[in-house]
Formats: C-alpha cells, structure tokens, sequence
C-alpha cells in the first residue's frame, strides 16, 4: 500500500512538473520574438565565433555595456537591436546564432543573425573572409525554424515567426566595403552609380521576399545613414571638412528606391508586412546640428585615430573620449550608445517622414489587437 502511494506520488510530481515546464514555455512563446538580420550596426557577436578581423570583441568595446566587457557589439554600449528589444518588452537580447548559450528557451526569445562586414552581395566584404553573408543568415533562421519546431511543435513554432518583429540592416557595406572600396572597383568598373543602385535593389527585393516566404510578417527595414558623413569618409574621403560627395549621392539615389521597393511588396502582397526607417534622415538631424541633441561633435569619433579619430580601428591603443554620451560616433563607422537610442526613439513615435507607412508603436498597438 505504500508502495502504491508512493508511486502515484512520484507520477503526480512528474506531472505537475511537466505541465508547470510546458506553461512556461507556452507563456514564453506567447510573448512576441524578436529576429536581426544585417550587419555590424545590428551584430550582437556572431563574428566572435568566426575566422575574420571584423570584430568587436576587445576593450573598449562594451566600455559602457552593463557588464563593462566586450561583446562583439560595435558599440561603447547598447546596440540597437538591444534597445528596441527593451521597448517591445523582452527581458533579455536576443542571443547570437552563433552563440553556445543558444539553446532551450532562449529560442524563444528571438534570435541575431547578422553579422558586421556583410552586404547585399556576397561579394561585399570579401576582405573580412568569414562573415555570415546574407543567404547564410537565412539559411540559419530556417536551421533555427526546426530548432524551434523541435522544441515546441511546428504549429507553436509557426507562429512564433509570423508573430515575431524582424528588423534588418543592411546596404552600406555595399558601397563603402565594395563600390569604392577602392579606385576603379570590379563594381564600378561593371556598374554606373544608378545603375548599381538599381541592381543593389533589385538583389534586395529577392533577400525580403525570401525573408517573407519563411514567416517573417512584421519586418522593419532600415536605409543607409549619411555614409559620407561618418568620420571614417571624413578622414579619407571628405572635402574641405565637409561630407563624402559621392558616397552622400549614392545614400540619395539608394534610399528613395529602397522606400519604393517596400511599398510595391506591400502592395503585391497586400498588406503592410515591410515598414521603412529612414534612418538617413534620423541620423542627419544629429549630423547637421550636434548640440541641439547634446553632443559636442558629429565628426570626430570617440574612439580612433587620424582626423576625425576616422581612421583605422578602435583599439585599446586609440584616442578615447572620457564622455561617450557627447559624441554621435562611437567609432570611425558606428553611432554611440546615445545617438542609437536618438534613433531607435523615431523608429518607435516617429512621423511618417521617419517611418513609413507608420512607426513601431503604431505597430506594436495595431498588432495587440489581433
């Protein structure tokens, strides 16, 4: 008789414990999960774990990240993806694909595929090896899909992805790591500037589509910043102190196109799945007049060397600013910890000159609905 009691005892606990293991799950997956594609300004250490010199993974990177440490964030603190992430709700970042914590219910959060160097092309970046271009960052997000399927059945899973957020970033390695990369480039020996520029979308256009065909159904897409006007084209490329001409004139052709391509796959589609950032736009507002958003410069990097801090890499042996939170740029290509939440506030309450067809808040209301 005890025997029996004992038994039963032993069954309802292991019971109980599944069910109370199942919940927590099913709550976890009901929460909305977050998916990053793109490049070094969404990179939350996928290079640590690869072969390539694009990487963020010593001081002082992480200078001001709440651990004090490097993480492969091309950032003094906070990436973007990790401030959104805190705006729609998440208890933690993302994890990195790539990363060996990966694992369990951290899928359920989401995950960061990008990887700093990439482009739209696969040529892009070619001098950084081992980087996770685009079509493998896809190829892992459908590897991840039947991690997920795995874990909490493919019904559960599917849902997952179409309920997600996925923000992708990607476009000015093509032109600053590519086109002119160097003088008289394979590209712009192949391709006039407009003609690139077309070309580039076009190669976009199939990336999102594909994006589209595996789940993603909330996607914020961001364009290219002012890429002359970073103190890395400052310094090798800049006129008079002034921007980058022709890299300024690549952002204008690329970005208006950008926005006319998401509105035609919205409309082929019909409904608004791809949800615009200018992100050009956002970041000139801090460019042209610094201090009225409490920085001291909008050129000279924190962390650097030569003009502008602008050239090289930032290392332990660069020119470091005490106070980060007074420069736009962390280092020669990437915006502080501060000018990214500058940004990541217009994608959540900006007007449509910012957000198109509407912002991350109205998203995120619209969406609370269903």
């Amino acid at each position: 008789m005890l025997m029996a009691s004992s038994s039963t005892f032993t069954h309802f606990l292991m019971v109980l414990l599944f069910l109370l293991a199942f919940g927590s799950i099913a709550s976890l997956a009901d929460a909305r999960a977050f998916f990053i594609f793109g490049d070094s300004l969404v990179d939350s250490g996928n290079n640590n774990y690869l072969t390539t010199t694009a990487r963020a993974d010593a001081p002082p990177y992480g200078i001001d990240y709440p651990t004090r440490r490097p993480t492969g964030r091309f950032s003094n603190g906070l990436n973007i993806p990790d401030l959104i992430g805190q705006k729609i709700g998440l208890s933690e970042s993302p994890l990195p694909c790539l990363s060996p914590e990966f694992n369990g219910k951290k899928l359920l959060i989401g995950a960061n595929f990008a990887s700093a160097g990439v482009g739209i092309l696969n040529d892009t970046g070619v001098q950084f090896v081992n980087i996770l271009r685009m079509y493998r960052q896809l190829e892992l997000f459908q590897e991840y899909k039947r991690r997920l399927s795995g874990q909490v059945g493919s019904r559960q899973a599917h849902k997952l992805v179409n309920q997600a957020l996925v923000l992708i970033t990607v476009g000015g390695n093509d032109f600053v790591n590519n086109y002119y990369l160097v003088p008289y480039s394979a590209r712009s020996r192949q391709y006039k500037l407009p003609d690139y520029v077309k070309f580039l979308i076009s190669e976009y256009r199939r990336l999102l589509m594909r994006l589209y065909k595996l789940g993603a159904r909330r996607v914020l897409v961001t364009g290219t910043g002012p890429m002359g006007c970073v103190p890395a084209e400052l310094a090798m490329r800049g006129t008079n102190g002034g921007c980058s001409e022709e890299l300024q004139r690549a952002a204008s052709l690329y970005n208006p196109q950008l926005v006319e391509m998401l509105n035609g796959l919205n409309k082929k589609i019909g409904k608004d799945v791809f949800i615009s950032a200018n992100t050009q736009r956002m970041h000139n507002d801090f460019v042209r007049d610094p201090r009225a958003f409490g920085f001291v410069t909008s050129q000279i990097a924190c962390c650097g060397q030569g003009p502008y801090n602008g050239l090289g890499l930032c290392t332990q042996l660069s020119n470091l600013c005490p106070n980060r939170a007074l420069y736009a740029f962390w280092d020669p290509f990437h915006p502080s910890e501060k000018a990214n939440r500058l940004i990541v506030e217009q994608i959540m309450t900006g007007s449509n000159e910012y957000m198109h067809p509407m912002n991350l808040s109205t998203i995120m209301a619209m969406d609370s609905r269903i």
